[in-house]
């Protein structure tokens, strides 16, 4: 009773010290403005919150922003994005992300009937009490992680990536074969630059640029977001003008608010497990929650003709698993989607790397981040239900000009980094194979994941064979290996589980 006295009273503090953190002036400006752009990012199809990382951390790098405020800002554009995605998805039945797809259903569905308010109100306030709620988690469950990650040796750590890798891989969308030859193109390409065990020059083709390898920013802009601007170019759509649904009121009553609780809560919970899980992520937390609460309003539901319930589910597990993301990013030091992929490989290059030790060794980075999300949520609440009419006309912008403006931000954030005129023309190189790629239906999570974690993957694997003089058996001998081997195998099937689960609810 004493230690669990002990753990809360260390909690609490911890806490405590990281509002302090989060309630300077710096940081509270950061948390609003990545807040603001991360709802307005979120609601334009084509842009999302990867290109949005992708794009401002090198500029961000240039006001010399301490790791703590640099992460504030991400996190605010991640989990802001959530919100913006369920205005585009209600107004005008277009998901910035596929996590938004599940509102558009219900949510569309209310627009039409002329309560597009209330949808968004309800939207809005789905989040933060899942987002807020997912904290608490958060801060529970990540200190007791990472106390059992402590005990992670080169093996344990190698077979964790291994896991993190086969599930990311494993729900991509489309084919599970493209999606391991996307892996195996980011794996090759961390092996470029000098060897960091032996110092051997790898792969470069007497090229000194690429000594010390390519930069994640270069090759995430250029899949990303010139991958995009090209697409528009090669195959431009002639779009009509949007048609925006009015707003009239944001209010929604007290009887749908009860109506929705119970499911809010559910949803959060099971978003919040489900974002812990490498490779699950936001898209698979709304299809389940939007299900489960199906089933539970069984005949009383109006669900796809405009049941509010349908709205505020998926709305509150696709925020609470955006925040169950941090428990792997930061206590594992695995991402579980794209966007913290990014956000993993920004924290390498401040000079971060997170893991099982970061509570210990930079704990301010945890809590002061974790602290933040609570004002980042309040904002985002303040912000969303009195200026979504604002927002909602940022979604006519056209994209003569969205786009023009994502290719001038996307150069000087690629020539910021390092000042070379080699990094604008890999950028351009890693746009085209980010064109192709999409053309072709091979995913690019994947390949983001392997070049991240490529070179971690390697230095584990070599260290750990190095330590146990060869034998390959290290990797199986203690219950952390066989419990991750055995998540791995799971994980590779996980993706046919799901499926039957899905085609049994379309049936009911």
């Amino acid at each position: 009773m004493s230690e669990i006295l002990l753990f809360f009273n260390n909690t609490i503090s911890s806490f405590a010290d990281g509002f302090a953190i989060a309630w300077s002036l710096n940081n509270i400006m950061l948390v609003l403005l990545g807040c603001v752009l991360g709802t307005m990012i979120g609601m334009l199809p084509g842009i999302g919150p990867v290109n949005a990382i992708a794009i401002l951390f090198p500029v961000l790098l240039q006001f010399n922003v301490s790791v703590e405020s640099a992460l504030i800002f991400l996190a605010g554009i991640f989990y802001g994005s959530q919100y913006g995605n369920s205005i585009s998805s209600i107004l005008i039945n277009v998901p910035g992300t596929s996590a938004a797809a599940v509102t558009c259903i219900d949510g569309h569905a209310m627009a039409k009937n002329g309560r597009a308010g209330p949808a968004l109100a309800m939207s809005a306030i789905s989040s933060f009490i899942g987002g807020t709620l997912s904290i608490f988690l958060l801060i529970l469950l990540a200190p007791i992680l990472s106390e059992l990650a402590i005990d992670f040796g080169p093996a344990e750590y190698f077979v964790l990536m291994i896991f993190a890798f086969t599930a990311l891989t494993s729900f991509s969308e489309g084919s599970m074969v493209k999606a391991v030859f996307s892996a195996f193109i980011g794996l090759a390409l961390s092996t470029i630059g000098i060897d960091e065990l032996t110092g051997v020059v790898r792969f470069t083709f007497g090229n000194s640029e690429l000594y010390d390898g390519i930069d994640f920013i270069v090759v995430v802009i250029g899949l990303f977001a010139v991958s995009e601007i090209l697409g528009i170019l090669i195959e431009p759509v002639k779009t009509k003008t949007k048609q925006v649904i009015n707003i009239n009121n944001v209010f929604i009553t007290l009887g749908e608010f009860k109506s929705a609780i119970a499911g809010i809560l559910r949803s959060c919970g099971l978003g919040f497990l489900v974002g812990v899980l490498p490779g699950a992520g936001a898209t698979i937390a709304s299809f389940l929650s939007y299900n489960v609460e199906k089933r539970f309003a069984g005949s009383s539901g109006n669900f796809g003709k405009g049941d509010i319930r349908g709205v505020s589910a998926p709305e509150s597990a696709n925020n609470s698993s955006a925040v169950g993301s941090f428990i792997p990013l930061l206590v594992l030091g695995v991402p579980g989607s794209e966007t913290t992929a990014v956000m993993l490989a920004g924290l390498i290059t401040l000079g971060v790397q997170p893991g099982p030790t970061m509570l210990v060794d930079n704990p301010t980075i945890f809590w002061g981040v974790s602290a933040s999300m609570f004002l980042g949520n309040l904002f985002l609440l303040l912000i969303n239900i009195p200026l979504v009419g604002v927002f909602a006309k940022i979604l006519k912008a056209p994209n003569w000009f969205l786009m023009p403006t994502v290719a001038v931000l996307s150069i000087v954030g690629v020539y910021v980094i390092n000042g070379s005129d080699f990094d604008l023309i890999m950028m351009i190189v890693f746009g085209i194979l980010g064109y192709i790629m999409k053309r072709t239906g091979f995913p690019l999570a994947p390949m983001i994941l392997g070049l991240v974690l490529g070179s971690l993957i390697e230095l584990n694997f070599r260290r750990a064979l190095l330590y146990s003089s060869g034998e390959y058996s290290t990797f199986f001998e203690s219950p952390i290996s066989i419990v991750l081997w055995l998540l791995t195998i799971t994980s590779l099937f996980a993706p046919w589980i799901y499926s039957k689960i899905k085609k049994s609810f379309i049936r009911k």
